[in-house]
């Protein structure tokens, strides 16, 4: 059978891989519904391509010109044209669109009985206790795309969740990882962008640089994989080689070992139960060393924050992501310091009352005030 994928984000990093596999693979997948932000530009590429036949964009400014190029495709707008791509008829919705702008399509597939490929970090950070739950409600899976997480979800395949012991979460450490934070106050939006295993969009590289990216991973992991927060560990690995792992009660280590290319855990993400074959293997003989460091919280501040969030619950990640995504877009534009991205981030954190139990009103409105300038 053909599976029809369908793609939120499908101009960006994660987005435009994705398409590599299914062009790579006719006879397995083909493009379902796809919604892009505002470049255009690699837009009208894909459609040329690919021939969707529906396409939401972010402004609905674009929509006429669009229409009067491709005539034989539908085209809507905003998040009424988010939520059609989401609920499109296909086997799987590939969430790849940044930000927490991807939580309501994503929770309208879920209503919808279309299972997910996750790659937005901040739908199960802003709001992971309702994604989840509405997942186990409608039968619905949420497969991880996340290399780590992707890493995880295969090492504890077929394994007994009672016996795991803790999981572990790689991180490289980013463009800035052998820096001290008194170097960290001098470094530019370039060299932050400049990450040394990863390409990545800018956002995903800026918060892999802060460690936010690392922080988010952990409390993706808390709602994916069910475990105690004592349970997830992290460490720092510069080859980005292993994934990650879970320890089992047994002292038993099974690792996930791959190139850093993102295909490979969107491809088993695209056939899960089963695997396809791809080319670009791993040649573990030529692999002179892995290296490992604990980390080092003080160091790492934003990772801390994440735990710290975790730890509180409620509406407290919602605030965290809300308050991170605000401050990368400031350093994006440079407007502050890279340093100044975790200074606002634990103060709009220390000056939120916060709500436990929330409902999604409630996450949807702290969201939108804590990634405002709140001046």
């Amino acid at each position: 059978m053909i599976k029809t994928i369908s793609v939120l984000g499908v101009t960006g990093s994660i987005g435009t891989q994705a398409l590599d596999v299914i062009k790579n693979n006719p006879e397995h997948f083909k493009l379902g519904a796809i919604s892009a932000g505002r470049n255009l530009i690699k837009l009208e590429e894909i459609l040329a391509d690919f021939n969707p036949p529906l396409v939401s964009v972010q402004d609905d400014s674009a929509v006429k010109e669009l229409k009067s190029r491709f005539p034989h495709i539908e085209f809507m707008s905003g998040d009424e044209g988010l939520i059609s791509v989401a609920t499109y008829d296909s086997n799987l919705l590939l969430t790849a669109i940044l930000g927490s702008v991807g939580l309501k399509p994503t929770l309208a597939a879920i209503d919808a009985g279309i299972d997910i490929a996750l790659a937005n970090k901040e739908t199960l950070v802003a709001a992971g206790e309702i994604v989840m739950n509405r997942a186990r409600e409608k039968n619905v899976q949420i497969i991880p795309v996340d290399s780590e997480h992707s890493a995880l979800f295969q090492c504890l395949k077929g394994e007994n969740e009672k016996e795991i012991s803790n999981i572990i979460i790689t991180a490289s450490g980013g463009s800035f990882r052998d820096l001290s934070r008194e170097e960290l106050g001098s470094v530019t939006l370039e060299d932050a962008l400049n990450h040394p295993n990863w390409s990545m969009g800018q956002k995903i590289t800026i918060d892999s640089a802060t460690m936010m990216n690392k922080g988010f991973e952990v409390i993706e992991a808390k709602h994916l994989f069910d475990v105690e927060i004592s349970q997830i560990k992290t460490l720092l690995h510069k080859e980005s080689i292993i994934h990650s792992m879970v320890e089992f009660i047994d002292n038993s280590i099974m690792a996930q070992l791959g190139n850093s290319d993102m295909r490979t855990a969107i491809q088993y993400a695209f056939t899960h139960p089963e695997r396809l074959h791809k080319n670009n293997p791993l040649s573990v003989s030529e692999l002179s060393q892995l290296n490992f460091k604990p980390m080092d919280f003080d160091r790492f501040k934003m990772l801390k924050f994440a735990y710290d969030a975790l730890e509180a619950g409620g509406t407290l990640p919602t605030v965290m992501n809300a308050a991170n995504e605000y401050a990368v877009g400031e350093f994006l534009g440079g407007r502050i310091k890279f340093l100044e991205i975790e200074e606002i981030v634990e103060s709009r954190m220390m000056q939120h009352e916060n709500i436990q139990n929330p409902d999604l009103e409630t996450i949807l409105s702290l969201d939108a005030r804590y990634k405002s300038n709140m001046r």
